[in-house]
């Protein structure tokens, strides 16, 4: 009896820690798998969070010389208005330009994420609009159900359903600062229109100023914005990049400039920057 109740005791001690060892085994092998998805989760939020950022999926770039901060790490500002087009103005005078623009209807979008994109394309400036669009109509509720019936398998998920169904209107624009102007306006061709429909429309005579930058030669000689400028040291003005031509060639000198306003014609001088 004795030799057996001994030879049981050995086989259950071995038993134990053969259970031991398994446990022990399980809760690693979880430990692993926990780790691991805790790692998948997380680089698939970064993922996510990348791709699904609007205000870069909606970017559109303005400027055609790749315009950024002169800056090489940008602080970054942000600012949230309702006044576009004073703001747009507001930022020419002070000497910045539209690198582009981020447009797109959605029910909750953080600005934050305009800031984070306007870090990433190295803006100085980035200027975010929210305006109320519409609730969701009947279709798009439906449309949403069978989105979510889909996604579980058949069954609704509540959490789903329960989501914002107000849409809003996003948009955002991006500036960089400038460097110091030649002569410092903002200039758009205008087109007129003539009253006969079936002939064609032509151009008006001349460049018109949009904005004036501040401390600028062209504000110190007195232009601002809506003039119309025709010739600077005699040049005739009637294309944009005549006007780029021309302060570059009289960087550094004096020229003669005139303009119209208000249909007057008017003259006045600059003292036109130089850059080395």
């Amino acid at each position: 009896m004795q030799k057996i109740s001994n030879s049981f005791t050995e086989v259950t001690s071995t038993a134990k820690t053969a259970v031991l060892v398994d446990k022990k085994t399980s809760q690693t092998k979880v430990m692993l798998i926990n780790l691991l998805v805790m790692g998948t989760l997380f680089m698939a939020s970064k993922l996510f969070a990348a791709e699904v950022n609007p205000y870069e999926k909606n970017y559109k770039a303005q400027n055609t010389s790749n315009l950024v901060s002169q800056q090489a790490n940008p602080d970054t500002k942000m600012y949230v208005s309702n006044h576009k087009d004073e703001d747009n103005i507001s930022m020419l005078e002070n000497g910045y330009d539209m690198m582009g623009s981020s447009g797109f209807e959605a029910s909750d979008v953080a600005p934050e994420l305009a800031l984070q994109h306007a870090k990433a394309i190295k803006a100085d400036t980035v200027l975010v609009y929210t305006k109320y669009g519409s609730a969701k109509t009947a279709a798009s509720k439906i449309q949403l159900i069978k989105e979510s019936a889909k996604k579980n398998g058949g069954e609704v998920d509540a959490k789903d359903i329960a989501a914002d169904t107000t849409e809003y209107n996003y948009f955002a624009s991006y500036w960089a600062k400038l460097p110091t102007p030649l002569l410092g306006v903002h200039i758009i061709k205008l087109v007129q229109k003539h009253q006969d429909d079936d002939e064609q429309a032509g151009e008006s005579k001349g460049l018109t100023i949009l904005a004036v930058i501040k401390d600028s030669p062209a504000a110190k000689a007195g232009l601002v914005r809506g003039d119309v400028l025709t010739k600077i040291a005699n040049i005739e003005l009637n294309k944009p990049e005549e006007l780029s031509d021309v302060v570059r060639k009289f960087q550094g000198q004096k020229v003669a400039i005139e303009y119209a306003r208000g249909g007057d014609k008017a003259i006045t001088t600059a003292q036109i920057n130089s850059r080395n």
